[in-house]
């Protein structure tokens, strides 16, 4: 999923006048990472929950 150009304005917006690089990587990575999870969640690929908590007990033996 690809950001618009429109949702990265937004979210500048929402910045104060001065901040930081990192400050701004950040919020875009966490924009697309929620982006990816609701076309994920639109397109119903998805897990249910039970399997989810097998695959973390998985992750931790």
């Amino acid at each position: 999923m690809l950001l618009t150009k429109n949702k990265v304005k937004e979210q500048i917006e929402l910045f104060p006048d001065e901040f930081s690089l990192d400050l701004l990587v950040e919020r875009l990575i966490l924009l697309q990472k929620i982006e990816n999870g609701i076309e994920q969640s639109d397109n119903n690929d998805v897990i249910a929950e039970g399997e989810l908590d097998k695959e973390i007990e998985e992750w931790f033996k």
